[in-house]
């Protein structure tokens, strides 16, 4: 049975777009959200991360897209405070784990394995990667900079 027209440009247009989205460079929860767009940190507010407390969930009625990617927030507050500067609060390498980027691959990153340095957001895929990390975290910070660029565009199942 031959495929229908509709079918081979279905396919053509979901190989296509699939690409556009930021080649992989964020570490976004699968599905969409309600403008269509992917989900950042998965569902927990960016701006609480910085305020010393448990890190709180987001709410969908509290949302910013930045560059493709939506991130929800606990208030219209911390909404406002990330939209005057989104990349004060964005996580480091897109959300995946710094050690994983480290070694040249890329991991969840988990908000409940966080560090902040030099007023920089870090995430960490588990409780055992983080306290690696935390052995050599300059050493590892400074090299996984280093490497991101070389691995930030390359899909996930290409690493």
């Amino acid at each position: 049975m031959k495929p229908s027209v509709f079918a081979s440009a279905l396919c053509v247009s979901l190989a296509v777009s699939t690409g556009v989205f930021a080649a992989d460079e964020y570490n976004v929860t699968n599905g969409l959200t309600l403008t269509g767009n992917p989900l950042g940190m998965h569902g927990v507010d960016p701006v609480s991360m910085f305020d010393g407390d448990a890190p709180q969930t987001g709410d969908a009625v509290h949302v910013t897209t930045h560059d493709g990617v939506d991130y929800y927030f606990a208030s219209e507050e911390a909404q406002q405070t990330f939209e005057a500067d989104p990349a004060a609060y964005l996580p480091q390498f897109g959300g995946f784990c710094a050690f994983g980027v480290f070694v040249g691959k890329k991991l969840d990153g988990d908000v409940r394995y966080a560090d902040i340095v030099d007023g920089k957001l870090y995430l960490f895929v588990n409780a055992a990667i983080f306290e690696k990390y935390l052995e050599n975290s300059e050493e590892v910070i400074q090299v996984a900079h280093e490497t991101w660029p070389g691995i930030s565009a390359t899909p996930i199942g290409d690493l």
